[in-house]
């Protein structure tokens, strides 16, 4: 299976602070899947590093107040290319991000306070019936005896 997964989980430094966040259980994927690892910022043409980004009022905004939707867009819509390029019916995504979150997103106050809500390539992908996970879920589902036999 193909499966799309946030680059900085397989320790990219793409994230906004520059650091990857490398998940363990990751390797296990790459043996056993081909992995196509993507940054929907840095796609959408976001510099590393850079300011945070959160949503608000539909609007992604970073902590200096620039709009930087048009870019999150971008983002969103390359990653959409890429996981149909590659036939990805899977993606595990970072949690909480403004691009990757699917289970609820920073709430734009820049307090660390969640609000519901996908970031940008997450709800693009989930709008053409791409299957989401967090690496949150994804953690849980591998560390199940034999689950990763279910991806």
């Amino acid at each position: 299976m193909n499966i799309l997964i946030s680059a900085c989980l397989l320790g990219v430094s793409c994230r906004y602070d520059k650091e990857g966040k490398e998940r363990p259980w990751v390797r296990e994927l790459l043996e056993k899947h081909r992995v196509i690892p993507v940054c929907p910022e840095q796609l959408g043409g976001m510099p590393t590093p850079r300011d945070p980004v959160e949503w608000r009022q539909g609007r992604a905004v970073n902590n200096e107040g620039e709009d930087c939707t048009e870019k999150f867009l971008a983002g969103a819509a390359e990653t959409w290319k890429l996981a149909k390029l590659y036939g990805c019916e899977l993606a595990i995504l970072k949690a909480r991000s403004p691009s990757c979150g699917s289970h609820g997103i920073y709430d734009g106050s820049f307090q660390g306070r969640l609000t519901a809500g996908m970031g940008a390539a997450a709800s693009l992908l989930a709008s053409h019936g791409v299957r989401l996970m967090d690496e949150e879920e994804a953690e849980r589902w591998l560390t199940k005896s034999d689950a990763s036999d279910g991806f």
